[in-house]
């Protein structure tokens, strides 16, 4: 298994893993790699050190003092801004209900009191978004990476 760093052309960083550099290559060139916060298929490999399996090795006192503390709160400490971003889109997806094609006629139901608000999701024109906006009614564009419309195994 190669795991290798990744970034793409908007700088987004990234981990992929594959089961031979060749693997990487075939996906790279049929467009089947793609960063998991924009989309962008244009990717490219960057340099990483080779991770040494040394199962015997012992970690230093003063690791092993910290590692507890890290793995019980399973939140890395310093979580890039993708990471903090792909969170963010995770939790709204997670509190919202998606409405599709429906998002205006429902956005607007919510405004005029004919539904009980609600938090919701959806598609939407430009041109329903711009009416929406003129009415008053608060709208914002959040754009959804593939990997999260789909389910992760």
């Amino acid at each position: 298994m190669k795991v290798l760093d990744l970034r793409c052309t908007h700088g987004h960083g990234f981990e992929g893993w594959f089961a031979s550099s060749e693997d990487f290559e075939t996906q790279l060139a049929s467009g089947l790699v793609e960063c998991p916060v924009c989309g962008d298929t244009a990717i490219v490999k960057l340099l990483s050190a080779p991770r040494l399996n040394l199962g015997n090795a012992r970690a230093p006192k003063e690791a092993a003092a910290v590692a507890p503390v890290a793995a019980a709160s399973n939140v890395p400490a310093d979580p890039s801004p993708e990471a903090r971003w792909m969170r963010a889109v995770r939790e709204v997806l997670a509190k919202t209900e998606d409405v599709g094609e429906r998002f205006a006629d429902e956005a607007r139901k919510m405004h005029y009191g004919e539904t009980p608000e609600r938090g919701i999701r959806g598609q939407a024109t430009p041109e329903q978004t711009e009416a929406l906006l003129d009415e008053g009614i608060p709208v914002m564009a959040l754009p959804i990476p593939a990997a999260l419309k789909e389910t992760l195994q």
